[in-house]
């Protein structure tokens, strides 16, 4: 025999390799287990998405693939010193690798082959899974009953295609790591139980901003004014409409762009306005201090409720941003007047339904233990107003009776969260003053400088109402509107259109 047969025949009637222990078995097949769960639920994830699919596949059964294959050589450690024990003298100290020998050469061949394709697929699954924490899915769905009330209303809200962690977390490693740090105890407080209900608004720790809002939104381009039109609809028989038409004061911070005025006058670009706050919702404001852009300072201080010197030295001063207006950008709970007046404006709701705008918010503004209650007294409360009071209307108009029910029933859905304890009334909405005191928390006529410089709230310092009108009848205004005058004399302006002329140069 050769050299290279006698080592490969020694090496061939040596004791069993060091991987027949329990604990490396164990090892070898939790491996092998979770790596064909894990490519199954990878396709059919793909196939289908289910967030629980994508936390299996990406977060735990890597962790059980990875724990495995530590237990392999953890187990021929133990292996190997047990036989040292039993025979010090038959098995070496350390293991001999000698590359001559067939076998040793394949194993090692295996575990770099092994290796590379373990470490390929880590770095692709270590991706997946940092870009599955920062998925809509994630956030919103894999805690159901926790976190339903803002993923319902996520979906049906402006930022409905913008994800989660943009507004939440936004660019950067830094950001990112303190989130799920910050994750690591929500994710206990979900098994265990122990959540507020509700859940309370993060405005405490939001990063700024200027680092997330305005990534999109730049108010150095914000100026002008924009033209809003309210429809509300009475709570009488004939849900009578009512239309107020405004021009909103948008203005602008930028002097380049403009005169610094308007609503995003406030915006800390030519101007810093800061504040105190007492409460956690930050609903009330007793102290206020503007710097322009000279330097010079203004502090305003609210006579209904001026703080001490005390607590004034101790009271941490926020710079105003974005979401100190704009506070519901994405999780609108909407109050059922507004509710309502939406659905029959759109016309989900049919306004010839003699008083459907004062049943269906008189429903709405009931209390309910559970969804199904509120779902069930809804049905019931509507179907018998109108087969009691309006027999012949419930017969000749039972499909909008029935429509109106269920749209009722989508608006209870889609705003009210029993278990949670969420409604409108739990989460303030700042942009404007009609629910909440929004603008009036500091706009109130009570905040007064040392110079007697009041902060104003009248009703033209934000938005000039142009017209009102009631079922189509000016009360106020010009409801039919006037007609456009041509500044030059270019005959009927029928026959034209307007780029006929108006090529972007010069022109009439």
């Amino acid at each position: 025999m050769s050299t290279e047969e006698n080592e490969t025949a020694s090496a061939d009637n040596r004791a069993p390799g060091l991987t027949r222990n329990l604990f490396s078995i164990i090892g070898l097949a939790m491996a092998v287990v979770a790596g064909a769960n894990i490519a199954f639920l990878v396709l059919l994830e793909a196939l289908r998405p289910n967030p629980y699919i994508g936390i299996f596949a990406y977060m735990i059964l890597p962790g059980i693939m990875v724990l495995g294959l530590i237990l392999i050589p953890i187990g021929m450690a133990l292996e190997r010193r047990r036989r040292r024990k039993m025979a010090p003298g038959e098995v070496p100290r350390f293991p001999r690798l000698d590359l001559n020998v067939p076998s040793q050469r394949s194993a090692v061949a295996f575990f770099f082959s092994f290796t590379a394709v373990f470490v390929s697929l880590s770095a692709v699954g270590s991706y997946r899974a940092y870009e599955f924490t920062d998925s809509v899915q994630f956030c919103g769905q894999l805690c159901h009953t926790i976190m339903n009330p803002e993923f319902t209303t996520y979906l049906k809200s402006p930022h409905a295609r913008v994800a989660c962690v943009d507004c939440h977390v936004g660019p950067g490693a830094g950001w990112y790591v303190r989130s799920k740090l910050s994750g690591a105890y929500q994710v206990y407080a979900a098994f265990a139980k122990v959540y507020p209900r509700p859940i309370p608004t993060p405005v405490a720790n939001l990063r700024p901003a200027q680092q997330t809002c305005e990534q999109c939104h730049w108010p150095r381009m914000f100026y002008g004014a924009q033209l809003k039109v309210f429809t509300h609809f009475a709570s009488d028989e004939k849900n009578t409409p009512r239309q107020i038409r405004m021009l909103l004061d948008i203005g602008g911070a930028e002097p380049s762009a403009g005169i610094p005025s308007g609503i995003h006058w406030h915006m800390n670009i030519s101007n810093q306005i800061s504040y105190i706050s007492t409460d956690s919702q930050r609903q009330v404001i007793p102290w206020v201090q503007q710097k322009d852009q000279f330097g010079h300072v203004t502090v305003y201080e609210s006579k209904a409720a001026k703080l001490t010197a005390q607590q004034l030295a101790s009271a941490s001063k926020r710079i105003m941003d974005c979401v100190d207006c704009h506070d519901r950008p994405s999780h609108i709970f909407l109050p059922p007047d507004e509710a309502v007046d939406n659905a029959l404006f759109t016309k989900h709701m049919d306004a010839s339904l003699p008083y459907i705008k004062q049943q269906a918010v008189e429903v709405l503004t009931k209390t309910y233990a559970t969804k199904p209650e509120a779902l069930k007294s809804i049905a019931s409360s509507l179907r018998g107003f109108y087969s009691s009071k309006y027999p012949q209307v419930y017969n000749t108009q039972h499909t909008a009776v029935e429509a109106a029910v269920v749209e009722v029933q989508n608006i209870y859905s889609a705003n009210f969260f029993p278990y949670m304890k969420v409604d409108w009334r739990t989460h303030p909405n700042n942009i404007g003053h009609l629910y909440f005191p929004g603008c009036f928390r500091c706009h109130d006529g009570q905040h007064v400088s040392a110079q007697g410089k009041v902060i104003p709230n009248t009703c033209n310092t934000c938005h000039t109402v142009l017209q009102q009108a009631e079922s189509g009848v000016p009360v106020m205004g010009n409801t039919a509107g006037v007609q456009f005058q041509h500044p030059v004399d270019v005959g009927d302006l029928t026959q034209v259109t307007c780029s006929d002329c108006h090529t972007g140069g010069t022109g009439p």
